[in-house]
Parts: C-alpha cells; sequence; structure tokens
C-alpha cells in the first residue's frame, strides 16, 4: 500500500469531506464570534476550535479558511461593508480549488504515513510540521492570506507540538491557524496561550436533523433522528457513523438482552457476542461502545429520571426498573468506568472479541442481580 492509498485521517467514513461540507448547523455564535473579531480589526492569528469529536470543528475550520482567502485586500476608505457571514460562493473559482484539494492557500497538517508507510501513523509527528514549515516560506513571496488548519492538534507528539510552537511564537504575516482539538488539555499550554478559542456546542435534535441530511444520512422516521442524536450525545460525526454502521439496530438488540436481566439469557447473549467474532475493528468499538452507553444512561436514570427521548423501544421502562434511585445510578457509574478501562486494555491485547463483549455483559448482569 502506497503512502496515496491510505485513508484521509480528517474525514469520517460516510460523511463528506469537511471541505465539502457546505452548511454548519449549530454553530452559530462560534461564527459570530469569529465574524466579529474580523470585522473589528482584532482577527487572531491563531485560533483554537475546541469541543467533542464530531460536532463540526474541522468544517467550521474550512469554512473560516474559504472565507478568510475570499476576503479583498483592504480597500482604506472604499473597503466594502463587513460580512455578516462566513458563506461564499460555492462555484468560484477558490470554491472548486478547495474542492479539488488544490488550493495553494491552505495547508493542512495531519497524520501521515508511518515509517513503512504500511499504515497511519498514531500521531502527527515533526515531519509534518516540517512540511508546513516549508509550505508558509514558499508561499511568503506570493503575499495574501494563507491558513494552516491543524486536524487534530492534540494528535501531535511532543516533538510535533514544540516546532509548532514555534510557528506561533513567530507567525508569518498572513497566515491564521487553525487548530482543531478535541482534547485542549492535552495541547501545551504554551500553545493553548497563543490561540483564542472557539467553543463548539453539542446539537440538539433540531440541528441533528439537517446536519445528517447534509451528510447524506435520512433516517427513516424523526424518531430514528432523535435516537442517533441521543446515542451520538449530539454528535454528528458520531450519528453519522452509528447510521453507517446500524448502530440502531445494535442498540435495540443490546436492550432486548438487557431486558432479561437478572436473568440474562445466555443463548441470546452470545449471539450478540458472537455478532462482534471475527469482524472488523469498528464493529467491535460499535459494540463496546453502545454498551457503555448503555450503562451511562443507567446511571442518569436513577438520578434524573427516564431518558428521553428513547434510542430505542421500551428502553425508558427498562432503565426505571434496572436503575431506580441513586444507589443503583451510583453503582451503574462505578461500573462504567470499570468496564470502560477493561475494555480498552481488552483491545490493546486483542483480547478474543467475542470474549471481551460477554465478560462485559456478565459483569452487567452480576450488578442488576
Amino acid at each position: 500500500m502506497s503512502a496515496e492509498d491510505l485513508p484521509d485521517p480528517t474525514r469520517i467514513e460516510g460523511a463528506p469531506h469537511p471541505r465539502d461540507t457546505a452548511h454548519l448547523y449549530g454553530q452559530s455564535k462560534a461564527e459570530a464570534a469569529f465574524l466579529d473579531a474580523f470585522a473589528t480589526g482584532r482577527l487572531h492569528h491563531g485560533w483554537m476550535l475546541s469541543g467533542p469529536r464530531g460536532i463540526g470543528k474541522a468544517t467550521l475550520a474550512w469554512r473560516i479558511a474559504r472565507f478568510l482567502l475570499a476576503q479583498p485586500a483592504a480597500g482604506g476608505m472604499f473597503a466594502p461593508e463587513p460580512p455578516r457571514s462566513l458563506d461564499t460562493d460555492p462555484d468560484s473559482p477558490l470554491a472548486h480549488r478547495i474542492r479539488a484539494g488544490a488550493e495553494p492557500g491552505i495547508f493542512v497538517l495531519k497524520r501521515g504515513p508511518n515509517a513503512t508507510e504500511s499504515a497511519l501513523s498514531q500521531d502527527i509527528r515533526v515531519d509534518e510540521v516540517r512540511k508546513a514549515k516549508a509550505f508558509l516560506q514558499l508561499s511568503s513571496a506570493e503575499g495574501g492570506r494563507r491558513v494552516v488548519i491543524v486536524d487534530a492538534a492534540d494528535e501531535m507528539n511532543t516533538q510535533a507540538a514544540n516546532a509548532l510552537l514555534k510557528l506561533l511564537e513567530e507567525p508569518p504575516a498572513g497566515v491564521t491557524f487553525l487548530l482543531v482539538t478535541h482534547q485542549p488539555a492535552r495541547l501545551l499550554p504554551t500553545i493553548r496561550s497563543r490561540c483564542r478559542e472557539l467553543r463548539l456546542n453539542t446539537l440538539g435534535p433540531e440541528d441533528m436533523a439537517p446536519a445528517l441530511s447534509a451528510a447524506g444520512i435520512e433516517p427513516g422516521e424523526p424518531a430514528d433522528t432523535a435516537a442517533l442524536a441521543a446515542l451520538a450525545g449530539g454528535s454528528v460525526g458520531e450519528a453519522v457513523r452509528l447510521a453507517h454502521l446500524d448502530g440502531l439496530s445494535s442498540y435495540a438488540a443490546l436492550m432486548t438482552l438487557l431486558g432479561t436481566l437478572p436473568r440474562l439469557d445466555r443463548p441470546q447473549a452470545i449471539r450478540l457476542a458472537d455478532s462482534v467474532a471475527g469482524r472488523q475493528a469498528e464493529k467491535l468499538d460499535l459494540m463496546l461502545g453502545l454498551i457503555e452507553i448503555a450503562l451511562a444512561r443507567l446511571a442518569r436514570t436513577g438520578v434524573q429520571g427516564p431518558p428521553h427521548p428513547e434510542a430505542a423501544e421500551g428502553e425508558a421502562d427498562l432503565m426505571v426498573r434496572l436503575s431506580p434511585n441513586a444507589a443503583a445510578a451510583l453503582k451503574w457509574a462505578g461500573l462504567h468506568q470499570l468496564l470502560h478501562e477493561r475494555a480498552r486494555r481488552g483491545q490493546a491485547v486483542n483480547l478474543d472479541p467475542a470474549a471481551l463483549v460477554m465478560d462485559m455483559l456478565l459483569e452487567m448482569t452480576a450488578a442488576a442481580a
């Protein structure tokens, strides 16, 4: 496999690339904050776009990049009115170049191939930052605005982070750095201090529906959209992944099985565990994630009452039965933490997927009893 054949680490499978996403839903406050800084001449050279995965941070980064490169040079007393939106002409030559990945004014700093070019590196390495530095040096003679998108900044290793810090400390003229970060605390404090933060929020069902439609996902019923939003925690990217892997059906099957607790239906449990045996890692990741979601919703039910909306038929009654009070909520919360750590260890040592899932189901059975 060559480097060109490797997947793009900045794209969620089943969804359009962020640069091809025309609209951003549910993030009007972040957009307004950036526009205000631009219009008042307080455009910072470094911006940190933070929030959970899949809520539109990369999409916003590309919207900002398009917007900045589309702005005319300063026009003195004849300058146009400050823009009121990040929208740009989708049919402009700039837009076509960006969609083709051929815009010379944008550099994307992301994970590259590993040493053998057989897979993606697990982190962003210093060699990739050196490419960004070379891009800035080569493009400086052309003048105009330039944008560096770092996706995701918390994937940089220590050497890469220190190299990027040097660029942020002495930013070239006309350059804007856009750092997409899911976990800002993982960044160097000195990097955070040199960036202005734009905090993005998770999406509610009212924004999730058009966002999923824009991503090419059309749930069969409005209830499916609400269920995807609930399971995804307001993350469009996670909702796309769930839809792509038929996560709603898998969660419904899990709820049916948990409905047999505290007397676990073992044949049914074995079938569910075997459904991930020998499958791709994403199937195991899905099931482990759904189990953790179920545990978290059980813990919340004991304190806040039944979940709304339901993510599967009969879920609310089941949650109330298994988690009727705060004491039960505490038990489920503790199990959530225990099984989260156990799942990660099991994956790290390549434990048999079916055995790992069955172990978690048996732990839930013991807690229900």
